[in-house]
């Protein structure tokens, strides 16, 4: 199984487009928010299941604040972030995961990738794919893949 991992477009195509372009075919799409009315774009546009939440720029969204769900064994816990400080320290989000027993946790809203396992939960953040904040200034995503034995990996990539 193939997910992408995307966050922060704020309404803008280009990234998101290179991204599907380069990563090719995909099982599952997840958006952690600051989708700025993009949401029409990327449903008529990515075919797969599908999971974005609201982020703190997407005032008029209908989309969910934050959602749990289940891929193959792994549970699930997606949300922009900004409600949980991330911008500030990981560690509420880390906790917030850990209370829902989540195995995986993803959030966007910093701009910048990043990843860490800790106690048996994986947090992960793929950074922006239009504005960019880490060094280097490239759109970032993440591809996680599941094997067909239940192993979970992942990739960080950076637009060019």
């Amino acid at each position: 199984m193939r997910i992408l991992i995307v966050s922060d477009t704020h309404g803008r195509h280009r990234g998101l487009d290179r991204a599907l372009e380069e990563t090719g075919e995909i099982d599952v799409f997840i958006h952690l928010g600051d989708v700025e009315g993009g949401e029409d774009y990327i449903n008529a546009l990515i075919c797969c299941e599908k999971h974005m939440v609201r982020g703190n720029n997407d005032f008029f969204s209908e989309l969910p604040r934050e959602e749990e769900f289940y891929l193959d064994k792994y549970k699930i816990f997606i949300t922009h972030g900004h409600v949980y400080q991330v911008s500030l320290d990981p560690e509420y989000i880390i906790e917030e995961g850990r209370a829902r027993k989540a195995d995986i946790v993803m959030y966007g809203h910093t701009h910048r990738p990043f990843f860490v396992r800790r106690d048996g939960i994986t947090v992960l953040n793929p950074g922006s794919l239009s504005y960019p904040r880490q060094e280097g200034h490239q759109g970032s995503y993440v591809l996680m893949e599941i094997s067909s034995d239940g192993q979970v990996s992942y990739e960080q990539r950076f637009l060019d």
